[in-house]
């Protein structure tokens, strides 16, 4: 089998955006390190020969953080791209914006936590055994 987390080519990358994270991706780690969401995430993790900004093993879940640059054509595609192969290995993907990050953290979180634990359908009460 194939590795493809983590892999070698990407280690160096990793490790420069690991110690030179842009502020909107420092202040959701701030919400997301310790298992404060009741999962563990990793920072600039390697899949495939792609770096997300944020990854849940666990619950198979990408974070991404988009800022300005996300907007250029080339950006656009690149994204488009990335997205296909992490959707095709099972991943479910998060957007966010730098802005929706500074103006409400909160929301963003919150909307974070209900993807890794959503709501489970109640049980319908079984009718009496007559």
């Amino acid at each position: 089998m194939t590795k493809i987390f983590n892999i070698k080519e990407t280690k160096e990358i990793r490790r420069v955006l690991r110690k030179q994270p842009i502020s909107a991706e420092r202040v959701l780690w701030s919400r997301l390190r310790k298992k404060q969401l009741n999962c563990r995430f990793n920072r600039q993790y390697g899949i495939g020969k792609f770096v997300v900004d944020f990854y849940c093993a666990e619950k198979k879940m990408v974070i991404e953080i988009d800022g300005a640059t996300h907007s250029t054509e080339a950006e656009i595609q690149h994204d488009l791209k990335r997205e296909k192969f992490l959707k095709n290995l099972g991943l479910n993907i998060k957007r966010y914006t730098n802005r929706n990050v500074f103006d409400d953290l909160d929301l963003v979180v919150g909307d974070i936590y209900e993807t890794l634990n959503p709501p489970q359908p109640s049980n319908p009460s079984r009718p009496p055994l007559w």
